[in-house]
């Protein structure tokens, strides 16, 4: 059997599509319609999905499940190493409150339950660079979800899936299954656990946590979804707001948003000290999430750690990144050389306060930089995205190039499925730029 080339297979769904252009432009105006009136799938913005899904083959996830196995082994020797050695916190710059919610025993001994790893892929070739990790608030399985049923209706698909078998990605039983896989090495489990998935409402996706909701529940779970800020703890139990105790926490709220709110998530913290409840997503996971963990992770005292070959997966993979001074700015030329770096804020999500050079003049460059050196941020070298021809039907008519970043969903240290982003930008951002596709493994029927 000849193997799948996904140029070929992009460039073939283009062809049909501009050859029944009509009624594809038809089709993709009623997904755009059901998109923007699908409840909550993207914190009240609705998602705009381009016309040709991500296809992956067997030899692409393949690929996908080394680079989720190698980079959970060294995140987690990198995690257990904060916990163990002093020194090497001291790398860190987090508050006197965050660490000793890092350093609360966990309980279990999966370290990093869930992530997401962003990732520069090259189709053609299988090397990548990484973006950014993501741990704690790892989210968006739903999205993958509601463009795929749309996805389905579309002509051209119909046609492909006569040929290929197409298959999407499943993310909510699959954490369910590794969520249970977690609780089980729990020290203190509880025969039918009741789930909290805790976050700050305002914050997260509610639509998506229904979702998981409800497939706990289908598990034989009892299950709610608990706004973080109003949970009590008496007497070593922490109870939700409808007055249930809870056994163990599905967390989705983003540490940076727990610092930020530290009197109001008071019973929540202290429940997590005084280990009463299970937390899923314990605060250790937010090493691997910081901003600072590529620079850190090429640095002696974090090497040492690792093998030889994982010392050069960092190396050969991880983007060199720099806390952003005026002497780094110097070294390294970042006032002339824009394009070829990022800045970024160390503690932020959705691309908030991110600028490309790329996409930046040279005089609002220079002010980005003069404003944000010195202060908590990053600059990171600039990873040229994989660039393959799509098109946002419902508002443009002609194909273009678009700038890829998969992210590859971790459950327990194993590849679970793909998040597929795009853009026509340096980066791709959830506030401005950012375009979905639904993803699928492709193999010849």
């Amino acid at each position: 059997m000849s193997e799948i080339n996904l140029k070929e297979l992009n460039s073939k769904w283009e062809a049909l599509t501009k050859s029944d252009f009509d009624n594809c432009k038809r089709a993709a105006e009623e997904a755009d319609y059901n998109l923007a009136h699908c409840a909550e799938t993207n914190h009240g913005r609705y998602l705009h999905m381009l016309e040709i899904p991500k296809l992956y083959t067997k030899k692409d996830l393949a690929r996908f499940e080394e680079i989720v196995a190698i980079s959970d082994r060294i995140m987690s020797k990198i995690t257990n190493h904060y916990l163990k050695d002093p020194e090497f916190r001291k790398l860190f710059p987090f508050s006197k409150e965050l660490e000793e919610l890092i350093l609360t025993p966990r309980g279990y001994s999966q370290v990093i339950p869930m992530a997401r790893y962003d990732i520069f892929y090259n189709e053609e070739t299988g090397d990548f660079k990484f973006c950014e990790i993501n741990t704690d608030g790892t989210s968006a399985m739903n999205e993958d979800v509601v463009t795929y049923g749309e996805l389905i209706n579309k002509p051209v698909y119909r046609l492909f899936a006569k040929e290929y078998d197409l298959k999407p990605f499943e993310l909510f039983d699959s954490w369910v299954a590794a969520f249970e896989e977690t609780y089980r090495s729990y020290d203190r489990r509880k025969e039918n656990p009741h789930i909290a998935i805790v976050d700050f409402l305002e914050e997260g996706c509610l639509e998506e946590f229904r979702v998981f909701k409800a497939h706990f529940r289908q598990a034989g779970y009892n299950v709610e979804i608990c706004e973080i800020r109003d949970l009590t703890y008496t007497d070593g139990k922490l109870y939700s707001p409808t007055g249930q105790v809870i056994d163990a926490i599905y967390r989705r709220a983003v540490t940076g948003d727990v610092e930020r709110h530290l009197e109001e998530t008071s019973a929540f913290r202290a429940a997590v000290k005084d280990q009463a409840v299970c937390l899923i997503g314990a605060f250790c996971t937010q090493i691997p999430h910081h901003k600072l963990i590529f620079k850190i992770m090429h640095e002696k005292a974090c090497l040492e750690i690792l093998t030889p070959t994982e010392q050069a997966f960092v190396k050969k993979y991880v983007p060199k990144t720099y806390t952003l001074t005026e002497e780094v700015i110097k070294e390294h030329d970042i006032l002339k050389d824009k394009d070829s770096w990022i800045i970024k804020p160390f503690d932020s999500y959705g691309s908030r306060g991110v600028l490309a050079g790329v996409d930046a003049t040279s005089e609002e460059w220079v002010k980005a930089l003069g404003e944000c050196a010195g202060s908590d941020y990053i600059v990171q070298e600039y990873c040229t995205p994989y660039r393959t021809r799509n098109c946002y039907l419902p508002g443009e008519n002609s194909f273009r190039e678009y700038n890829n970043m998969p992210g590859l969903y971790a459950y327990n240290g194993r590849f679970a499925g793909v998040y597929s982003r795009l853009s026509d930008g340096g980066i791709i951002s959830s506030q401005t730029n950012k375009r979905v596709a639904p993803t699928l493994a492709v193999t010849l029927k």
